[in-house]
């Protein structure tokens, strides 16, 4: 895919670049400027109003989060839910240490709330492309990471202060979702764009006021990265080209996309 998008792509066109050469990550490496070496090597620079989706996966392995299951002495409720369903004791206890409520609790599987809001399987604890005995454990301020990755995005490509640059990142995750097979990559972390769209007071074709139109753009973005990331293919970054995302008002985080409390109909 070539830096520059040709002329000849309808107006409204999305391109989703695949961005190869991350190396393996380690705990204290310089994420962004691994990011910005691939993403030179993979197509020259980056344009004002692109947006950089990085798997959480990369950025909680820079910071830091991984746990060495060795180290970990279960409780007696982690051992019997390992017992009844045959799990790690050790990886259970990660998971309820990292729960602030325990959602649902059925045939071994936890569906949990974080302390970032997010109700998610396991806490979002994840034992894949990790060292054995490891488990990696979501990053403690996605929103922060994204934008720290910004900064250094905006200072290597356009040389002036991340405020003034329409450059977006996005940290991405897997996911469930009720009532629906398969997950799907969401936001977890937001920067230097509003992650959602509202289209509320606005009229449709039909002349009829939209009245609960919010979508929620950032997750959308989010799952069209995985489709070139690719679970299988360590490729951790993709760049999204044409998307306006300046269009959506003032930026904002993750956060705006967790339900409040209140509205929460289900759980």
């Amino acid at each position: 895919m070539p830096a520059s998008s040709p002329s000849s792509f309808p107006e409204g066109t999305l391109h989703v670049i695949p961005i190869d050469g991350i190396p393996e990550i380690r705990p204290g490496d310089d994420l962004g400027a691994l990011i910005g070496n691939a993403i030179t090597g993979a197509i020259g620079s980056l344009q004002d109003g692109d947006i950089v989706a990085v798997t959480q996966k990369v950025v909680s392995k820079a910071e830091g989060k991984l746990i060495d299951l060795r180290d970990v002495a279960p409780s007696t409720l982690a051992q019997r839910i390992a017992t009844d369903w045959d799990k790690d004791a050790r990886q259970v206890e990660v998971v309820l240490r990292e729960s602030v409520r325990i959602v649902r609790m059925v045939r071994g599987l936890i569906i949990a709330q974080t302390k970032h809001g997010f109700i998610c399987a396991n806490a979002g604890v994840d034992a894949s492309n990790v060292a054995s005995d490891t488990v990696c454990l979501l990053t403690d301020d996605a929103d922060a990471s994204a934008e720290a990755i910004r900064q250094g995005l905006v200072s290597r490509f356009f040389g002036k202060s991340a405020g003034s640059s329409p450059l977006g990142v996005i940290v991405t995750d897997s996911f469930g979702r009720p009532w629906r097979s398969g997950i799907v990559n969401v936001a977890i972390g937001v920067a230097g764009m509003a992650p959602l769209a509202d289209y509320r007071g606005q009229y449709d074709a039909a002349g009829y006021e939209l009245r609960a139109t919010v979508l929620a753009v950032a997750d959308e973005l989010a799952s069209a990265a995985e489709l070139v990331m690719h679970k299988l293919a360590a490729r951790p970054v993709a760049v999204i080209r044409g998307f306006d995302a300046q269009t959506l008002g003032e930026p904002g985080t993750s956060r705006d996309l967790v339900m409040a409390e209140e509205r929460n109909l289900f759980v």
